[in-house]
C-alpha cells in the first residue's frame, strides 16, 4: 500500500505514529511524508540554523524507520491560521496528487496546537471522496502535548477507535524519536521518553495489547480498488 503521513512540524510524524509506520514498512508499505511547516520560527524569526537541523532530524527519523525522506512545506511555524487555507490544501492536493495514497494519516482537528487543526482541515479538503480518489481511509493520529492538552470539553476530546499493536516496534520508534533529541524533554514532560512508552501501554491496555498506538477514524470507504 502506499501511505502519506501530512503532519504539521518536523517530530509530530514520530509522536504520533512512529511505530504504526515501523509496522507499515515490515509489511512492504509505501510510506510518505508531509511536513508542512517548519517547526522552529515561531520561537526566534528566522531562524534558519534550527530550521536546518530540524530537517536533518526529519530525514534521520525517516531513515530509522525505513521510510522515504519527508517533504517539507516551509510554511510558518504555528501560523498556519495567518495563511489562506485554500494554499495549505493546495500543497496537500499536489502531494496527495503525486503519492496517490490508499491510507492517509494526519493530525486530530482539536489538539491544542493551531497548526494541528488546519492541518486535519486541509486533509480532509484535499483528500475529498471524488470520484476515482486513491485514499480509501484518513486516520487522526493523537500528539503527545497537544491532544491530551486540549481541555475544551469531551466532544473535542481525543477519543481513539483504531489501536494498532507496536509492542514489537516501539523501540524503532523510540529510537527514531532519538533523532529529535532536542525536542523531547525529562519525565514528567509529555514529550519525553518515559511519556512516550506509558502512553503506549495505556493504549495497549485500552485495547488488550502490550503496547499501541491510537487513532481516530476520520473516513473510511470500502470497495475501492486496491
Amino acid at each position: 500500500m502506499k501511505i502519506l503521513v501530512v503532519a504539521a512540524h518536523p517530530d509530530d510524524e514520530i509522536l504520533g505514529l512512529g511505530g504504526t509506520l515501523a509496522r507499515h514498512i515490515r509489511s512492504g508499505d509505501v510510506v510518505e511524508t508531509l511536513i508542512l511547516a517548519t517547526g522552529a520560527t515561531s520561537r526566534v524569526a528566522d531562524d534558519y540554523d534550527t530550521v536546518a537541523a530540524l530537517r536533518e532530524a526529519a530525514n534521520a527519523a525517516a531513515n530509522v524507520l525505513g521510510c522515504t525522506p519527508p517533504r517539507f512545506g516551509n510554511l510558518p511555524d504555528n501560523r498556519l491560521d495567518s495563511l489562506d487555507l485554500l494554499d495549505v490544501i493546495k500543497m496537500v492536493e499536489f502531494v496527495v496528487a503525486e503519492v496517490k495514497p490508499e491510507v492517509v494519516y494526519t493530525h486530530w482537528a482539536h489538539d491544542l496546537n493551531v497548526d494541528h487543526g488546519i492541518t486535519c482541515r486541509a486533509v480532509l479538503t484535499a483528500c475529498r471522496p471524488l470520484p476515482g480518489s486513491a485514499t480509501r481511509v484518513i486516520y487522526a493520529f493523537e500528539t503527545v502535548s497537544s491532544s491530551e492538552w486540549n481541555f475544551l470539553g469531551e466532544a473535542r476530546a481525543f477519543a481513539p477507535n483504531r489501536f494498532v499493536d507496536v509492542a514489537d516496534t516501539l523501540e524503532t520508534k523510540i529510537c527514531a524519536l532519538k533523532c529529535y533529541a532536542h525536542e523531547m524533554r525529562d519525565f514528567p514532560h509529555a514529550r519525553s521518553y518515559e511519556a512516550i512508552r506509558a502512553l503506549a501501554k495505556v493504549r495497549g491496555a485500552q485495547s488488550g495489547l502490550t503496547a499501541a498506538e491510537a487513532f481516530v477514524v476520520l473516513r473510511e470507504i470500502e470497495g475501492l480498488p486496491r
